[in-house]
């Protein structure tokens, strides 16, 4: 396996791409303040090269998600459109209405389920189970679910998971996600449906996106995708055959990133580990 080239900013491979197909969450903010020299980046690529189509394992609907950019500092200016996963998951979810569905995630994930027509219902009566991350992610993880889980796995619900990250990166803390409430389900011997990253469904839509802001058809050798999960971000890049820039200080920070900064031996034991591999490295993203 290829190791990443490493590099010190986005414009060392300006010329060799035309659409950016960036995460979010680790690469231009931290779920507590923006990034200014991702942003810059971002928003120096887009002003001189093309299009920046954001695509984020968010489980809010991309419209949802619009404001929180704004109130974390990252620009307009820094994207041109934005895919979520839940974004792909609502297709997924209006195949099974009615429903009814048991409803995993905190009350502000619900903007998910709007004008879906989907009934709801606890998981001795639910058809299936949708779940966008634990109810309180500050406290609970897989383990609070595990009973649960038994049960409706006994009864053969299969669970859509509308964010398949296991972790992010909140402030200087990692928390769950609805990927490791699916990773345990899955344990379990229950089924999980997903359509954000790594999975297809996602990419098309950004895809698709990318050819009508280009106005032409997408050269798939021509575009580049930014993340720092490997699971999802690299992973989810690969099976698509794109390009991959990876930022190692996300949630891989502390395996990666030492006392003299990037470690590339690091970087190519984490892609080795599971299989993945990236074109580029790079610290922090910047220009």
């Amino acid at each position: 396996m290829t190791a990443p080239v490493l590099i010190s900013g986005l414009s060392a491979v300006a010329d060799r791409y035309d659409v950016l197909l960036s995460d979010v969450w680790g690469v231009i903010h931290n779920g507590r303040e923006s990034f200014p020299a991702a942003c810059e980046a971002l928003a120096r690529w887009r002003a001189e090269r093309g299009p920046v189509i954001l695509i984020s394992n968010s489980p809010r609907p991309s419209s949802a998600v619009h404001e929180q950019l704004d109130e974390l500092g990252v620009p307009r200016e820094a994207w041109s459109a934005f895919v979520s996963s839940g974004d792909a998951t609502r297709i997924l979810l209006s195949g099974r209405a009615p429903g009814p569905a048991w409803a995993i995630g905190p009350d502000r994930d619900f903007v998910l389920y709007e004008g879906l027509d989907l009934a709801f219902a606890g998981p001795e009566d639910a058809a299936f189970i949708s779940c966008t991350g634990p109810v309180d992610d500050e406290v609970e993880g897989p383990d609070d679910y595990e009973e649960r889980f038994k049960t409706t796995i006994a009864r053969g619900l299969p669970m859509i998971c509308a964010n398949p990250d296991i972790v992010v990166q909140r402030g200087d803390k990692l928390i769950y996600c609805g990927g490791a409430l699916a990773q345990r389900y899955e344990q379990l011997g229950g089924q999980v449906i997903m359509a954000g990253k790594p999975h297809a469904p996602i990419y098309d839509l950004c895809l698709g996106e990318a050819q009508v802001l280009l106005g032409k058809h997408i050269d798939r050798s021509r575009v580049l995708c930014i993340g720092d999960a490997v699971a999802t971000d690299a992973k989810g890049a690969n099976d698509q055959e794109l390009d991959v820039l990876f930022v190692a200080s996300g949630i891989h920070g502390a395996e990666t990133i030492g006392e003299d900064g990037l470690d590339a031996s690091a970087v190519e034991r984490l892609l080795a580990k599971d299989g993945a591999r990236a074109t580029y490295a790079i610290a922090d993203l910047a220009w």
